[in-house]
C-alpha cells in the first residue's frame, strides 16, 4: 500500500511530476501566469519566463496551457526538450505539431506552410496560436533564428504566433546576443525560489490538495523552518524534502513530521551529495 494512503490521502502530495493540481499559488507565480495570459490574449508575441532549477517553471506552463485549453480560440502547443541537430529538422518537427501535412524537401518550403497556417488559424479563423516552448536554454543558435523569424509573421495590428520561452537564467545573455531577438521581448518575468511562509504555505496547500483534512499539523514549524533553510524555497526540493520525511513517519510508526526526523533526512541527503 502506497505511504499517502497509509496517512489517509488520496494522492501523492509530494510528487516532482509538473501537475498543474498541485501548482502553489505563491505570488511569483500567480503573478507569472496573469501576466502570461495578458500577453498572450493581447497578442503581444514573444514572452520569456525564466527561471533556476527547481523552481516550478514547467508545472507554470502547463498550468498556462490547461488553463488557456478550457476556453475556445486558443490552440496550443508545447515542446519539452528542444534539442534538433539542424534547422530543417526543427521547422519539420514545428509543421508536424501544427498538423501540417504533407512533408517538404527544404526548410524554406516548412516555413511557408507554418505561415500559411498561422494566417489561416488566426486570421481566418481567429484563433489565438500559442507555442510554448520549455527547456529553451537546450535551443540552437539556429533554432532560436527560426522563432525570430516565425515572430516576424504579423498583421498591422499583432503578431500571429504566442510563442513564450521558458528557460533557465543562463538563456538570457544568448538571447541579448542574438540580433533582432532580445528587442522583441514583449514580457520578462523571473520565478523567484518561495520565502519562509511561502514555503509553509506550499507543505500544507499540497496536504490539503491531497486529501488530508485533520486538524494536527503533519509537519511542526521547526521540522518546516527546517526544510525552508535546506531548500532555499525551492519547491522541487522541498517537494523532495517532504516525500521522504512522509516515508520515514510511515516507517518509524510516528504521528509527526519533527525537527530530528528533518535534521536525519538532510544528514542522509548531505553525505549523499558528499559521495558523488
Amino acid at each position: 500500500m502506497p505511504y499517502y494512503n497509509l496517512l489517509h490521502l488520496t494522492k501523492e502530495p509530494f510528487s516532482t511530476s509538473p501537475d498543474p493540481y498541485f501548482l502553489y499559488p505563491s505570488i511569483s507565480h500567480q503573478q507569472a501566469l496573469q501576466r502570461l495570459e495578458i500577453a498572450i490574449r493581447l497578442k503581444r508575441g514573444l514572452s520569456l519566463m525564466l527561471g533556476d532549477v527547481g523552481t516550478g517553471k514547467t508545472t507554470l506552463a502547463r498550468t498556462l496551457l490547461q488553463r488557456l485549453n478550457q476556453e475556445p480560440g486558443f490552440l496550443s502547443y508545447m515542446i519539452f526538450d528542444p534539442i534538433y541537430d539542424s534547422e530543417f529538422q526543427f521547422v519539420a518537427y514545428l509543421a508536424k505539431l501544427f498538423g501540417i501535412r504533407p512533408s517538404f524537401r527544404s526548410a524554406l518550403d516548412y516555413k511557408e506552410a507554418i505561415e500559411k497556417f498561422l494566417f489561416k488559424s488566426c486570421v481566418d479563423k481567429e484563433d489565438i496560436v500559442v507555442l510554448v516552448i520549455d527547456e529553451a536554454q537546450k535551443l540552437s543558435l539556429s533554432s532560436l533564428e527560426i522563432l525570430r523569424t516565425l515572430l516576424n509573421y504579423e498583421t498591422n495590428e499583432y503578431k500571429l504566433l504566442q510563442l513564450v520561452i521558458i528557460g533557465q537564467m543562463e538563456l538570457l545573455p544568448r538571447l541579448k546576443r542574438i540580433k533582432n531577438f532580445s528587442d522583441r521581448i514583449s514580457l520578462k518575468y523571473i520565478i523567484n525560489p518561495l520565502d519562509i511562509n511561502e514555503t509553509k504555505g506550499m507543505i500544507k496547500f499540497r496536504l490539503v490538495q491531497a486529501g488530508y483534512n485533520s486538524e494536527e499539523q503533519l509537519f511542526t514549524d521547526k521540522a518546516m523552518d527546517l526544510i525552508y533553510q535546506y531548500s532555499q524555497g525551492y519547491p522541487r526540493r522541498i517537494a523532495n524534502l517532504c516525500h521522504n520525511a512522509l516515508e520515514q513517519l510511515v516507517i518509524r510508526e510516528r504521528l509527526t513530521v519533527e525537527e530530528d526526523m528533518i535534521v536525519e533526512i538532510i544528514g542522509e541527503d548531505q553525505n549523499l551529495e558528499l559521495s558523488q
